[in-house]
């Protein structure tokens, strides 16, 4: 049996070469997946943290990407 959890809010993130991840909110706490990775990291107490974690697991030189509800 295969547990689900089911997320408050998400956003995708974007940039110039297609989706770059994801931000998962459940409850207060925020999360994030890179594209291409199964496991989520976090958890963040802010989407704002969490955007920037993401941005960071880019690498350097990495444009920001654009976070969008989803």
């Amino acid at each position: 049996m295969t547990n689900h959890t089911v997320y408050d809010q998400s956003w995708v993130a974007t940039g110039s070469a297609g989706t770059v991840g994801s931000i998962l909110r459940h409850g207060d706490e925020f999360s994030i997946r890179v594209a291409g990775k199964d496991e989520l990291r976090g958890p963040f107490d802010s989407l704002d943290a969490a955007k920037g974690a993401l941005t960071a697991s880019l690498g350097p030189g990495a444009d920001r990407p654009e976070f969008r509800e989803h």
